[in-house]
This record gives structure tokens, sequence and C-alpha cells, in this order.
């Protein structure tokens, strides 16, 4: 199976780990084709590959995601991408672990979090700024209540604050934080390799069961925060003068 040419992702495989490294500019924002091409490989993987390692490079891991729809069918049609592939990275056929080396906002936090492991520099900041623009980033709230708590959630989406990664492994936003960020890439390679020193089936029938008893009711909550979403999007731009 070839892999994609999709602008800002590059892929490789090596053995069994798909490489997928964000390579799009100063801010590395998501692009619709991005989330799509992701999810893709993500329920259809190439031959052999158990495991999806994301990182990025550049100074930051990802800022968001591009915003350019203006109507309501391409508002909902965006908001389903982008939920579409927040659901696959925890319920896809490859385990994901995510390398955050740098600082992470919006949708960009929800790629790492998302995924089944997520490490990250003690330095990177993380930060949802949608209430800035005067936008409930639904999509984010769909999720992010049951990895940190409802306070907590509430704090970090009302308030736009900013939070080093130290500080968001605690609160369980990522699964841990290296000691240095020059730690990083060895932390990452030997969870990989811890993971693919056992067979996948027990591994996939882990992510299997989490999913169903963790996720109950998540499609109505992904639905709703759509519709909200594309609500909170076209009150936005009607005001817009």
């Amino acid at each position: 199976m070839a892999l994609p040419v999709v602008d800002g992702l590059d892929l490789s495989l090596k053995g069994q780990v798909l490489e997928a490294t964000l390579e799009r500019g100063e801010a590395n924002l998501m692009s619709m084709d991005m989330c799509r091409a992701l999810t893709d490989l993500l329920q259809a993987p190439p031959g052999g590959a158990r495991i999806m390692h994301l990182r990025a490079r550049g100074p930051v891991f990802c800022l968001g995601r591009e915003r350019g729809s203006a109507d309501e069918d391409g508002l909902r049609k965006e908001a389903e991408t982008l939920v579409r592939l927040n659901r696959a990275l925890s319920a896809g056929k490859l385990v994901t672990v995510a390398e955050v080396s740098g600082d992470a906002a919006g949708y960009g936090v929800g790629l790492a979090a998302l995924s089944d492991l997520s490490f990250v520099s003690p330095d990177a900041r993380f930060w949802f700024p949608e209430v800035e623009t005067g936008l409930a980033p639904t999509v984010v709230l769909a999720w992010l209540p049951f990895l940190v708590g409802r306070s907590r959630a509430f704090r970090l989406v009302a308030s736009g604050v900013k939070i080093a990664g130290r500080e968001a492994a605690r609160i369980g936003l990522f699964t841990a934080a290296a000691e240095r960020a020059e730690d990083l890439p060895e932390l990452v390679s030997n969870e990989i390799d811890m993971l693919l020193r056992h067979p996948p089936q027990p591994q996939w029938e882990i992510r299997s069961f989490l999913q169903e008893t963790l996720a109950n009711g998540s499609a109505n909550r992904d639905r709703l925060s759509v519709e909200r979403l594309v609500t909170s999007s076209l009150r936005l731009r009607s005001s817009t003068p």
C-alpha cells in the first residue's frame, strides 16, 4: 500500500511504526486534507503497521486548524472531519503515540491528548484560544472534561490560560512530560519499543474495551458538538462587519 502524498504531512513506514510528521509552516496548522489523510490511515493502515507515531517539525507542534468555510454546509463538513479524526485517534486500527516537543493550541492539543499515549516537553505550552474570538470550542468540550474534569476543562477553555507541559501532564491532559526537553525523543522511543515487545491482539482488545466503556454516549456528544460549533461560527460571521 502506497502512502498518500499530502501537503503538510510527511509519512513514512519504519517497520511496524507509521511515522506521521506535521510540517506545515510556522504554526503547523492542520488542513482538512491532513485530517482526512490521518483518519484514513488510522482506519485502513498499511500492511504491517501497528503504531502511528505523531510528531511535528519546527518550533511548535500544532497551533490549531485552518478555518476556511463560511457557509453552514461547509462549516458542518469541517466540524465532522475534525470529529472523525478525534474518534480515529483512539478507536482506529493503530495504537497512537504523540510526541509533542513544542507548543500546541486548540485542535492541536486534541491531536496529542486523544492519542493512546502522549508525551510532551516540560516547557511546551498548551492552550485553547477560541474564547478570544468569541467561540466556544465544543469539539474540544466533547472530550476534554473526561481527561481533566469539568472544572479544569471550564477554566482552560473559558479563560484561554496557557499551561506548561509538566502541569498539563499532572492534570491528566497528557500521559507524561519528559524531565528535560532533550529527553523527549528517547522517552517516546522507549515507550514505542515497550509496546512492540508485546503481541498486538491484547493491545487492540484493551483499546476496544476502553473505547466502549469510556466513550459511552460519545456519538451524541460528537453530534451536539458539531451542531453547536456550526451555530456559533455562523453567529460570529453574521456579526462581523
